[in-house]
């Protein structure tokens, strides 16, 4: 599942070669915040989706934890491009981590610990499998999202998702593909990994930021394709209930990126198949990079239309990486 080059402290180095300690503070205390991201093969090559918002989310995550993460918005941005090149990759699911290192096993860390910083891009397609297509079986699952004030759920942290594992797990014990969670008010919240969205007579509805949500760019890619589609959007408190009266749900996220929903609780969810409006939200998002779909925002950053470094630039000239470059010098 590997691939050659990672970007890891500065520089890109082949995979094998990116270490951890043991004794890392985020490894024992869950310190690290991090960002999932595509980059989608399109007509004019490689392309990442929202890269300077997911970047921009990263370092407000590592803000909330007083993390310092030694690096500019755009060295993050240039890295990221960077590593899909070494890689020589046409699609990718990319994982910037930021997490405190080795320094020290107490709760708070010591004063001068290391931070490293990585960027990982793997091969990735649909998160959920098949289901992407025909549809997901859910269940709403026993576990709650936290209550506010307590683990800031906008801020993507690696502790966070350790509710998501005990949803994840339940679900898939039961024989689901995936868990809904409520949140401490007995209102829907959102999946393990996704945020959740209902279609009702023709409007779309979906749990407000202040539900225990991790407010997703997929979400709000979807929010804004919504209405340029003339789609009505509601973001209100939901009840468990909404869920087995629904005419559509489906899921977002930047891994599951728009997965249907056919079940919940082993209840049919409308037809039992992706409805109209999931299906003209797919395409319509799926569009932004086939070119279908008009890019208005902005919101795709070709990989190779950047302006490269100086060794990318003689690595490119001579078909070779930049460390395969570097050694040759």
């Amino acid at each position: 599942m590997s691939t050659a080059f990672l970007w890891h402290n500065g520089r890109i180095k082949p995979w094998a070669e990116a270490n951890v300690h043991v004794s890392a503070h985020a490894l024992h205390y869950g310190s690290s915040v991090f960002e999932g991201e595509r980059v989608y093969a399109t007509p004019e090559g490689p392309a990442y989706f929202r890269l300077a918002d997911h970047t921009r989310r990263l370092f407000e995550s590592a803000r909330v934890y007083e993390i310092d993460v030694g690096y500019s918005e755009e060295e993050i941005n240039h890295a990221c491009l960077e590593v899909i090149r070494a890689n020589r990759m046409a699609s990718a699911y990319v994982r910037p981590i930021v997490f405190r290192g080795a320094g020290g096993l107490g709760v708070l860390p010591r004063d001068g610990a290391p931070v490293d910083v990585a960027i990982l891009a793997l091969e990735w397609g649909a998160y959920l499998g098949e289901a992407a297509e025909v549809g997901a079986d859910v269940c709403v699952s026993s576990w709650h999202r936290p209550a506010p004030n307590t683990i800031p759920s906008w801020a993507k942290a690696g502790g966070n998702y350790l509710s998501s594992q005990l949803i994840g797990l339940e679900a898939r014990r039961g024989g689901y593909d995936e868990g809904i969670a409520l949140g401490h008010n007995g209102l829907l919240s959102e999946g393990a990994g996704e945020n959740l969205f209902l279609v009702k007579r023709g409007k779309l509805l979906t749990p407000p930021s202040s539900a225990g949500i991790l407010a997703g760019i997929t979400r709000d890619s979807v929010i804004t394709l919504a209405n340029d589609l003339g789609i009505a959007v509601e973001e209100r408190d939901l009840p468990r209930e909404a869920l087995y009266t629904a005419d559509e749900v489906f899921m977002t996220g930047t891994a599951a990126e728009i997965t249907p929903v056919r079940s919940v609780d082993r209840k049919k969810v409308g037809s039992g198949t992706p409805g109209p409006i999931t299906r003209a939200l797919r395409d319509a998002f799926f569009g932004l990079f086939s070119g279908k779909t008009p890019d208005h925002y902005n919101w795709l950053t070709p990989v190779n239309a950047v302006v490269l470094d100086r060794e990318s630039q003689k690595a490119a000239i001579h078909g070779r990486t930049p460390q395969e470059e570097q050694a040759s010098a």
